[in-house]
C-alpha cells in the first residue's frame, strides 16, 4: 500500500513538474512570437490572456492568433491586383473642371498602390436610404438583366423581403442570365432558417458558394473570425449596388425581449459608371478565391456624354489578403487632410490607437467633427467596447450623436469638408481594419456631398446629442463594464 502512494506521489511530481515547464515554456514563447508584426495594444492583450490562462490563452492564440489568410489566397489577390492594374479603363474621365483639394492627389494615389484600383471619371450615384427601396431598385435590376448578375453579401436570408429578389434571380437564370452568387459561410450559417435558405438558391438554378467556409472535415479552414464582410449586386457589368445593407429582412431575424423586434437602417448606392467595372473586379477575386475560375470581364460601354451629377470614385478594397490596413490607412489620411469637417457614420465604432489620435486631433485643431452611432447596440460587448470611447471624444470636442432606439443605424459613411465622401461596408473599428474583407468607394461630387448632408441631418433629427456631463454621470458598473469590453476587443 505504501509503495503504491509512493507511485502515485512520484507520477502526480513528475506530471506537476511538467506542466510547469510547459507552462513557463508557452509564457517564454509568446514573448518572442507574439509581438511580431502586432500593434502594440493587441499584443499586450493576447500577452495577457497567456499569462493570466497560459493553456487557454495560448490554444486561442493558435486558433486566432494569425490574421493571414492561407497564402493561396493572397497569391490570388496578387494575380487580381496585376489584372486590374492592366486592364484599367476610365482613368482619363475624372473631372477635373473643379480643381482638386491639394491633398485629394496623394490619397489617391495611396488608395491605387495599396488596393490597384484607379480613381475613375463619369459615374453617376443615386444613394438609397430605404430599406425597402433598395430591395426593389436591386429586384428590378435584376429583372432587367440581359447577360450577367453578380451577388456578393455578407449574409444572404430567404425571408419574406428578400423573396422577390429570389424570385427575380430565378427568372434571370430561365431566361439564359449567368447568375453567380456568393455569401460569408459562417455570417449566414448563423441566421434562422440557414437550410431553407439554400433550399432555395439551389432552386433558382444560380451557382453559389459560400465565401471563406470553415468546414474542417471538408479539408475547409482558416480563422474562423476572418470574415468576408463585402456587400454588393453587379448586373451586366452596367450598375453596381454596394453600401451597408444585407441580403436579409430589416430585423436580421432577432427577437429583443425589451423592444420587440430592433431594425437596421442602411445606405446604398447605386452606381454607373467605369466604378461598376472596379467593384466587378472585386467581385471576381472573391470568386476566383472560391472557386479557382478567373472570370473574365463582362462591362457594357462607357457612355460619351458624362452624367450631369458626375461623380469620380475609387473603389478601395481590404482585408487580410492585403499586405497592409487599406480602409484604416483611407480614413486616417482624410483625417487627418479634412479642413472643416468630418462627419463620419458606423454602427461599430472601435478604433485603434492610431484612429483615435487622428479624431481627436482633428476636434482639437478647431474641426467640426461629429459621430453617428446607435443609442443600443445588437452586439453588446462591441458596443460596450465603443462605449468606452465616448469621453476621451467628448472631451476632445467631438459631437457625438446617438440614433434613437429601437432602430440600429447601421449605415456607413464618411464625409471630409464638402468635397469627398467614403461609403461602404466597412465599420471604423479594428475588426474591419484587420479581419474582415471589406469594401469601399471614395467619391467625389458635388451632389453625392449634398445628398450625404441631408442623410446626416435626417441622423440628427432623429437622435440624441450625448454631452459630457450626462456620459460622466453614467453608473460606474457600466462604466467598468465598458472598459473591460474595450480591454477584449484588442485581442485580435
Amino acid at each position: 500500500m505504501a509503495e503504491a502512494v509512493d507511485n502515485m506521489s512520484t507520477i502526480a511530481l513528475v506530471v506537476t513538474v511538467i506542466l510547469i515547464a510547459v507552462d513557463i515554456t508557452i509564457r517564454i514563447v509568446a514573448l518572442f512570437v507574439v509581438p511580431r508584426n502586432r500593434r502594440p495594444q493587441t499584443a499586450m492583450a493576447w500577452l495577457l490572456a497567456i499569462f493570466f490562462l497560459p493553456y487557454v490563452g495560448f490554444i486561442l492564440f493558435l486558433l486566432f492568433g494569425s490574421r493571414r489568410l492561407p497564402k493561396s489566397r493572397r497569391e490570388k489577390q496578387r494575380e487580381i491586383n496585376e489584372y486590374i492594374i492592366d486592364t484599367t479603363e476610365g482613368m482619363d474621365r475624372v473631372s477635373r473642371d473643379n480643381p482638386w483639394p491639394p491633398w485629394l492627389e496623394p490619397i489617391v494615389e495611396l488608395n491605387r498602390s495599396l488596393g490597384a484600383m484607379p480613381l475613375v471619371g463619369d459615374n453617376s450615384a443615386e444613394i438609397i436610404t430605404d430599406y425597402s427601396a433598395s430591395f426593389a431598385a436591386m429586384t428590378a435590376e435584376v429583372d432587367a438583366a440581359t447577360k450577367t448578375v453578380h451577388v456578393e453579401f455578407y449574409i444572404v436570408s430567404f425571408d419574406h423581403e428578400t423573396e422577390p429578389f429570389f424570385a427575380a434571380v430565378e427568372d434571370a437564370v430561365a431566361r439564359g442570365v449567368t447568375v453567380r452568387i456568393l455569401f460569408d459561410h459562417i455570417a449566414t450559417v448563423r441566421v434562422p432558417g440557414y437550410r431553407r435558405t439554400l433550399a432555395r438558391l439551389r432552386e433558382t438554378g444560380a451557382e453559389f458558394h459560400a465565401m471563406l467556409p470553415v468546414r474542417p472535415w471538408r479539408g475547409q479552414w482558416q480563422r474562423p473570425d476572418l470574415r468576408n464582410h463585402r456587400k454588393f449586386l453587379i448586373v451586366d457589368g452596367r450598375v453596381a449596388f454596394t453600401g451597408s445593407q444585407n441580403l436579409i429582412e430589416r430585423g436580421y431575424k432577432r427577437k429583443k425581449h425589451w423592444a420587440g423586434t430592433l431594425e437596421w437602417r442602411e445606405l446604398m448606392v447605386r452606381f454607373e459608371g467605369p466604378i461598376v467595372t472596379g467593384i466587378d473586379a472585386l467581385f471576381a477575386t472573391d470568386w476566383y478565391s472560391e472557386t479557382d475560375e478567373l472570370l473574365l470581364r463582362e462591362t457594357a460601354s462607357i457612355p460619351k456624354e458624362l452624367p450631369e451629377d458626375d461623380v469620380d470614385a475609387q473603389v478601395v478594397p481590404s482585408g487580410p489578403a492585403f499586405e497592409g490596413e487599406n480602409n484604416l490607412r483611407l480614413f486616417n489620411s482624410l483625417v487627418y487632410a479634412a479642413q472643416h469637417q468630418i462627419q463620419i457614420c458606423s454602427p461599430y465604432f472601435v478604433p485603434d490607437e492610431s484612429m483615435l489620435y487622428a479624431i481627436t486631433t482633428a476636434a482639437q485643431s478647431g474641426l467640426d467633427v461629429q459621430l453617428f452611432v446607435s443609442e443600443i447596440g445588437d452586439q453588446p460587448m462591441v458596443f460596450h467596447a465603443q462605449r468606452s470611447y465616448y469621453e476621451a471624444l467628448l472631451k476632445a470636442g467631438v459631437r457625438i450623436w446617438l440614433y434613437r432606439a429601437p432602430t440600429v443605424l447601421h449605415a456607413k459613411h464618411v464625409t471630409i469638408d464638402d468635397q469627398v465622401a467614403v461609403i461602404g461596408s466597412s465599420n471604423m473599428d479594428m475588426r474591419s481594419f484587420s479581419l474582415n474583407l471589406e469594401v469601399s468607394v471614395m467619391v467625389r461630387g458635388a451632389q453625392i456631398i449634398a445628398d450625404l448632408r441631408r442623410v446626416e441631418q435626417l441622423y440628427r433629427e432623429n437622435s440624441h446629442e450625448l454631452t459630457l456631463d450626462e456620459w460622466q454621470k453614467r453608473p460606474r458598473h457600466m462604466a467598468a463594464f465598458d472598459t473591460l469590453a474595450r480591454v477584449t476587443a484588442t485581442v485580435q
